[in-house]
Formats: C-alpha cells, structure tokens, sequence
C-alpha cells in the first residue's frame, strides 16, 4: 500500500474562502499539523485568508491561480472544495499546473464535465482522489479532506 500525504505534503486549497473550505482548512491545520500552504481564488489573489487552529491565529496568502500557488509555496498537492458547476475546472487548473496528487471533496459534478476532466488527466503527471469522496489521511501526520481526525490514531 503506498502513503500518498505524509508530514511533508505542501497543500494548496481551491475554495479556501468559502464556507466549507475554510472549516475544513481549519480542521486540517489543527490535524497534528498539516501543512496547508495556501488558497487560491480568481478574484482574491493578493488577500490573505484568516482563520483558528487550536485557539491561534493562522494565516494563509490567496493566489489568483494554482500555477501562482504552486511556485511560490512549492506545493505537491490540493484540495478542491468548490461548488460542482466549477469544480471539474478547478481539477483541470490543478492538472494545469501539475499538481503531484489532487483531491476533490465535490459531488455532484456533470458526468460530461469528469469525461473531460478524466480525458486530461490520463495524459499528466496528476493523480485524483474523488471526486465525492472524504478525503485521505495519514494517522499523525496529514489530514486532507473532510474526515474527522480524531477518530484516527
């Protein structure tokens, strides 16, 4: 069995500054702590997203892209928590920019939309868990997804 998230995975969240993706930031960065480098949105980049991880202040810089992302935080993963009429070209963006391992939180996305997003990803480097799925965790080292951590030990 391979371990695809480890202590050393850089993530990058697409839809961090919504409702669902902030939470789950949240929780991801109080799991022993995953390294959840920064968010991405079209029209955010430049801001810094603000939210709480066991009672302290965490900060994290939002990218107009994940291309943008990636250079500047060497990021080897991301996480999708954007709404299905844009999350199969959210999973495309992250192809785009070769991200190592995708994992995509949404359901409910067109099958036509994932015909063509599967088309794509057969010809890359990328790797996609989902979409419509909990995520992936490693016990004590990294949390991406929507699973609870505390269970795992």
């Amino acid at each position: 069995m391979s371990i695809l998230v480890d202590k050393n995975t850089r993530i990058i969240v697409q839809g961090l500054t919504g409702k669902t993706g902030s939470f789950h930031t949240e929780q991801a960065l109080a799991y022993h702590g995953t390294q959840m480098v920064a968010g991405t949105h079209p029209k955010k980049g430049g801001e810094m997203w603000q939210g709480t991880a066991d009672g302290r202040t965490v900060e994290l810089p939002i990218f107009a892209s994940v291309a943008e992302a990636k250079d500047k935080t060497g990021a080897d993963a991301s996480v999708i928590y954007v709404p299905p009429a844009g999350a199969a070209a959210a999973i495309e963006e992250a192809i785009d920019a070769e991200i190592p391992f995708i994992v995509c939180i949404t359901e409910g996305i067109p099958v036509m939309d994932m015909v063509r997003v599967k088309a794509k990803l057969d010809k890359s480097k990328s790797r996609l868990l989902g979409p419509n799925c909990p995520g992936v965790l490693t016990p004590d080292e990294c949390k991406i997804g929507i699973m609870p951590g505390n269970i795992f030990k």
